[in-house]
């Protein structure tokens, strides 16, 4: 909770509006007490419920403007975040950062009326009739005994039944991801089973958390009853007797459910939020990526780059040990190995996008961590093996943002004629899975990115002919040696064309560097 910005003003605000809640609840049950026993309408008890109103207004606008900055930080911290669990990720993007309001904005503040609100009924009754008084302290407790006990085990529902949605979302994002393989080797219909036994198993969780979540609301309305007739019974006993006046009684009786109904609210609002309140755990135990502020302007243009026994490591699985390699600026660097042996995560440390288990990464001399991420990678230009396309026209894929000179970076990338033969050339809408591009032409645009950025003095090639055709990777490999002139390159290469750009060849097996040869 601390990781949360602007909460402690939240609590403290919260608290404030709790005190004149508590102030208003009491000069309304002096005001409806009086206008009960012929005292007519009060300016206070207009004055209270017109407050009342008021207070309600203030705190949804307070309630909304917080949940709606909590929820940009989750989100920019999910989004921020190091995770290779796409599906899981969006996920709790989504999912999990809206299921977060109705704890922000309802048990939160149910919560803190609740400890305010009673006590300041219980303290009003004290000086009105201390037999009543002493009932209603007495019963007061039971509410969150029971919501405590009945709590726990809703918790624990609750937490499997998120961590079962977690797993939904990232196994039916992998599988739709992998659907053209699957369909290939013929499991689409297994997995199609998987995923169905998977929601089944989401699905008989969710009943089961809405069924301990209805006994606890009827616990806790059961309970309150009983306590408010505890005392509703003996004041209207003594009010027949003559020991009670009749606006002493009617105050007890319209203080005391004022008493019982923030802790029944608070109560049934736990378990509405209760899936909230796991999404936000899960989140702020995302660990943070601090963005790196640049310690010193480093000079634009080819850079030397060296890795001085850099280690990775995904969940105690070694991709890269010790490796120690020198680029000199201006030089060409090619990566062969059999998969698997650390090519990409290489690259992906030299982006930044990996952080180096130990060891280090100089850039001009300069550790790559004290440099402002912003900056590097304004000076890289990269070709992933799936370049990620976007929702617009080809002509902003290519772009990004940019005032590239999209025509020729795509005649660069032999892109040129696939343009042309789109309904609307380069204004031809693409989605997210490039549905009108082939894969290698996907990878073209991807090749065109980079041809697009003429600044880049560090050029980062992932394989990017190993979807084209001999002829088409000709031509790229032409427009590819163009790119790499005045430029120091790190190229991931399972081709000989591609090897044959390099000044140098390095051969990695099992995360290590294990030859080294000339072009």
């Amino acid at each position: 909770m601390p990781a949360l910005p602007g909460l402690r003003r939240y609590l403290v605000l919260l608290g404030l509006l709790g005190v004149l809640s508590a102030v208003l609840v009491l000069v309304q049950a002096e005001g409806l007490a009086t206008l009960l026993t012929g005292g007519g309408v009060s300016l206070l008890l207009v004055a209270a419920v017109l407050g009342r109103v008021a207070l309600t207004w203030r705190h949804g606008v307070l309630c909304g403007r917080f949940v709606a900055s909590v929820r940009g930080g989750l989100r920019r911290r999910l989004l921020g975040s190091s995770s290779d669990r796409a599906g899981v990720v969006a996920t709790q993007v989504t999912r999990g950062v809206d299921a977060t309001d109705s704890y922000l904005s309802g048990y939160l503040p149910s919560l803190v009326v609740s400890v305010v609100v009673p006590i300041a009924v219980v303290v009003r009754l004290f000086t009105t009739d201390v037999v009543s008084a002493l009932v209603v302290t007495a019963t007061l407790p039971l509410i969150p005994v029971f919501a405590i006990l009945v709590g726990k085990h809703t918790a624990a529902r609750t937490s499997r039944q998120w961590s079962l949605l977690l797993k939904l979302g990232g196994h039916f994002l992998d599988v739709v991801r992998g659907l053209e393989t699957l369909k290939v080797f013929g499991r689409a219909s297994a997995q199609a089973s998987t995923v169905r036994s998977m929601a089944s198993a989401h699905a008989d969780a969710t009943l089961k958390t809405l069924r301990v979540a209805f006994l606890s609301s009827l616990v806790l309305e059961l309970v309150a009853t009983m306590s408010v007739a505890l005392v509703a019974v003996p004041v209207g006993f003594r009010l027949l007797a003559g020991g009670l006046d009749a606006r002493t009684a009617l105050l007890i009786l319209v203080l005391a459910p004022e008493a019982y109904l923030p802790l029944r609210a608070a109560g049934a609002k736990f378990h509405a939020a209760a899936e909230g309140l796991t999404a936000l755990r899960e989140a702020l135990a995302v660990p943070v990526v601090v963005s790196r502020s640049a310690a010193f302007t480093r000079r634009r243009g080819a850079p030397s780059v060296v890795f001085e026994r850099v280690s990775v490591s995904y969940s105690g699985v070694v991709a890269l040990s010790d490796v120690d390699l020198t680029v000199s600026a201006g030089s060409r660097v090619a990566l062969v190995g059999p998969s698997g042996s650390g090519k990409s995560t290489l690259l992906a440390v030299l982006l930044g996008f990996v952080s180096p288990s130990s060891g280090r990464i100089l850039v001009d001399g300069a550790d790559l961590r004290s440099l402002s991420s912003s900056d590097w990678l304004a000076d890289v230009a990269w070709v992933p093996q799936r370049p990620t396309l976007f929702r617009g026209s080809l002509a902003s894929n290519i772009a990004l943002g940019s005032s590239a000179d999209v025509p020729s970076a795509a005649r660069a990338a032999a892109l040129d004629a696939v343009a042309a033969g789109l309904p609307a050339g380069f204004d031809t809408p693409v989605g997210e899975l490039g549905e009108v591009l082939s894969a290698g032409q996907r990878q073209r645009v991807g090749l065109a990115r980079a041809l697009a950025r003429t600044s880049a003095g560090l050029v980062l090639l992932d394989e990017p002919t190993a979807r084209l055709d001999s002829r088409t990777e000709a031509t790229v490999l032409s427009a590819t040696r163009r790119l790499l002139q005045g430029r120091t390159a790190v190229l991931v290469a399972h081709r000989p064309g591609m090897a044959g750009l390099a000044d140098r060849v390095i051969e990695l097996r099992d995360g290590r560097v294990c030859a080294e040869v000339a072009a």
